[in-house]
């Protein structure tokens, strides 16, 4: 099957993420701060700043292969917005990262729009399961006016507001996907707050998560063993992004040393353990997507 032609099957299937394997783009918050976003800026915000910029990420991963892209919402709540003073910006900033992504992908690609984590924890008691549950809706409301293809609920360390994102996001009759980060315990196989993945499949599949996977935390080594214990856990797809190894400060920089070719082969891995959705976390760029496409997922085209 051709690219072309997965193209046409993913588009006239509203099961088309049920099977198969599917290339996703890499990180975003590096690549704009290549192009001029200083650290510390809120990147959703560049949707309505820098609309353009943001639309030449998109459109990177979009030529480097990938099958589905993301949206420039990861902190698109109004509780992360508020932080500078943009909690009324919810709605513009969530239907123009969905918008700019939809324009790169232009009928090439799906589009899955991202929600992270709002910042506030549960377990301190200083925000309630239904004003989370109030935020994740104010967002996955304006997320799905400008109708993306599905939703994903993303770097999530707690399973309860990860399981409250997901059953917000389940409201708009989206697809959604639920990924936690799993980076903690001597085997860098737990959440922050101790949850193992197969914990994790039980909680997220109770809240309707149509995807489960696991981002960020560690590189695409320590995803494998993961994979395999999520595939184990559960017939549902499997969602993995990998960071480009674990960061460095050189020159008072973060720096990732994985390279494309080193992370493509260890991500043939994930796919004989059972991963459906590859793609980069922190650290990757169009160059890892475009290896991926090159070696791993030619083979499955």
């Amino acid at each position: 099957m051709t690219i072309d032609q997965k193209n046409n099957v993913m588009e006239g299937n509203s099961d088309w993420y049920k099977s198969g394997n599917f290339l996703l783009d890499g990180g975003w918050g590096t690549q704009l701060q290549l192009r001029g976003m200083a650290v510390g800026e809120h990147p959703d915000i560049w949707n309505l700043s820098h609309p353009d910029v943001v639309l030449s990420v998109a459109e990177s991963y979009i030529l480097a292969g990938s099958d589905v892209i993301l949206t420039n919402t990861f902190g698109g709540s109004r509780f992360v917005l508020s932080r500078n003073g943009s909690a009324d910006k919810v709605e513009a900033v969530n239907r123009a990262g969905v918008a700019i992504s939809k324009q790169a992908a232009h009928g090439k690609a799906k589009v899955f729009a991202s929600i992270g984590p709002s910042g506030m924890m549960l377990i301190s008691g200083n925000v309630t399961e239904q004003e989370l549950y109030d935020a994740f809706l104010e967002q996955v409301v304006a997320i799905a006016a400008e109708k993306p293809d599905g939703i994903v609920v993303e770097t999530m360390s707690d399973p309860s507001e990860a399981a409250i994102a997901v059953r917000a996001a389940k409201t708009t009759g989206l697809p959604v996907a639920a990924c936690m980060v799993f980076d903690s315990g001597k085997n860098k196989d737990r959440t922050m707050m101790g949850t193992t993945p197969e914990q994790a499949v039980a909680k997220l599949t109770e809240a309707g998560a149509d995807i489960i996977g696991s981002n960020c935390g560690q590189g695409v080594d320590g995803f494998i063993p993961i994979c395999k214990r999520l595939r184990a856990a559960t017939s549902l797809p499997i969602w993995i992004k990998a960071n480009a190894g674990l960061p460095e400060m050189v020159g008072g920089k973060t720096v990732y040393s994985q390279s494309p070719e080193d992370f493509a082969q260890k991500a043939e891995q994930l796919i004989e353990v059972g991963a459906n959705f590859i793609g980069g976390c922190c650290g990757t760029t169009p160059d890892f997507i475009a290896k991926l496409r090159q070696t791993v997922f030619h083979r499955l085209t």
